[in-house]
């Protein structure tokens, strides 16, 4: 009998352990909150072309805050193919995921397209302040990279060579 004790004992724990899992599928979720969680579908992002490059090069995606403003910025990027970056630098650190699509990196003040390093997308990149690098969407590749940047404002861009352009073919 005094073995039957502990046995006893782990039976109903088990049992007793199971009665909240009985009961989860009848418990009724609270409804989303709109003011805690904030959701723009695809269809709802404002997608802007920059205005002082060839139609269509690169296309910005502010989702929050100003990369040209103190304070913490994120917004998404679209490269489209045969356009990159001319080299450029930026005062502090851009955190960056390639969310679709292959992006084309590289470092350095000189460009060479052809030296970039093709980056896949869910891969994560992270431009080290004050380094020069450029980068884009290849000639010839089926498809726009779009990366998500996250950062600190302002970036203070600066481009390597102020007379080229700050976007070239590739």
């Amino acid at each position: 009998m005094i073995q039957s004790a502990p046995r006893r004992d782990l039976m109903l724990a088990a049992l007793a352990s199971s009665v909240p899992v009985a009961f989860a599928g009848s418990a009724a979720a609270s409804p989303l909150n709109p003011a805690q969680t904030i959701i723009r579908p695809p269809n709802q992002l404002q997608w802007k072309p920059n205005q002082a490059y060839p139609e269509p090069s690169v296309d910005n995606c502010l989702l929050q805050g100003n990369p040209a403003e103190p304070g913490l910025y994120y917004t998404l990027i679209r490269w489209w193919p045969g356009f990159m970056s001319a080299p450029h630098t930026y005062t502090t650190d851009r955190f960056c995921v390639v969310v679709s699509g292959t992006w084309w990196c590289d470092s350095g003040a000189d460009f060479d397209p052809a030296s970039c390093v093709p980056v896949a997308a869910g891969s994560f990149v992270h431009r080290v302040a004050g380094t020069p690098h450029y980068d884009g969407v290849i000639r010839g590749h089926p498809e726009p990279a779009i990366i998500a940047i996250c950062g600190m404002g302002p970036v203070n861009y600066a481009l390597v060579d102020p007379s080229q352009p700050g976007v070239r073919r590739a």
